[in-house]
């Protein structure tokens, strides 16, 4: 079974910086691409960025410019890079992973950490 933990998350002021961690942990697996995706009180899980395996980042549109992921592969960790941070960023920040699970018999495996609160007082 495979574990995502993340760290990171706190209170900062607008227009401050956090820097997220999510650390995978088990046996026997590979990780194909992880990400951050983000839920706000009362609104819909949202994508925040992904990362493939190979590298290729993805983002959100309204976060691309002021977030970056980025990943050490050694660690199976991915982070995520806030600066300029907004109010409306505050949010529980989900860390997630596609993984190949197994030896002679290997599946794909959806995985998601627990979450940690950003919250951004203006």
């Amino acid at each position: 079974q495979v574990q995502l933990v993340e760290s990171g998350g706190g209170l900062v002021q607008a227009g401050g910086s956090l820097r997220l961690s999510c650390a995978a942990s088990g046996n026997s697996f590979s990780i194909s691409r992880m990400g951050w995706y983000r839920q706000a009180p009362g609104k819909q899980r949202e994508l925040v960025a992904t990362i493939t395996r190979g590298g290729t980042t993805n983002y959100a549109n309204s976060m691309k410019d002021r977030f970056t992921i980025s990943r050490d592969s050694a660690k199976n960790t991915v982070y995520l890079q806030m600066n300029s941070l907004k109010p409306e960023d505050a949010a529980v920040y989900y860390c997630n992973a596609g993984l190949l699970v197994g030896t002679t018999s290997v599946s794909y495996v959806e995985a998601w950490g627990q979450g940690t609160l950003v919250t951004v007082s203006s």
